[in-house]
């Protein structure tokens, strides 16, 4: 008997599947990268959970490495995005700064302002790939 046949990549693809862009907009410093998409991600779930440990398992990364995002990025900037207490008998916690929040606002503001410029030229990328 012949092995079935696996379905070709077009009938695989559903409504749910289709192409979308997505802009990774990154600003770096030499080989580092200072602000990206992830840890916009990071700053975002800090603010929500108010806890460096909280937001990492929100965004299913390790304590460890949602730390040394922060770290890097607070030492890429002239002032930190995040600010951090100590635990003890009330506990610690994560907040963002003044200039955390306004990253986040510019970040999420361009990203905006880039699709809404490219939107007919996104239009027609996207018709390009096969559906």
């Amino acid at each position: 008997m012949p092995a079935a046949e696996s379905p070709s990549p077009k009938s695989r693809r559903t409504a749910a599947t289709r192409p979308e862009l997505r802009l990774r907009m990154r600003v770096t410093v030499g080989e580092a990268i200072a602000v990206g998409p992830g840890k916009v991600a990071l700053l975002e779930a800090v603010d929500e959970h108010r806890s460096i440990s909280a937001a990492a398992k929100a965004l299913g990364m390790s304590y460890r490495r949602a730390w040394l995002l922060i770290d890097e990025l607070n030492r890429s900037l002239k002032s930190p995005a995040v600010t951090t207490a100590a635990g003890g008998a009330n506990g610690g916690g994560t907040a963002l700064t003044e200039v955390g929040h306004r990253l986040i606002q510019l970040y999420r503001g361009i990203e905006a302002q880039a699709e809404q410029a490219c939107r007919a030229e996104i239009g027609e990328l996207l018709a390009l790939v096969a559906r």
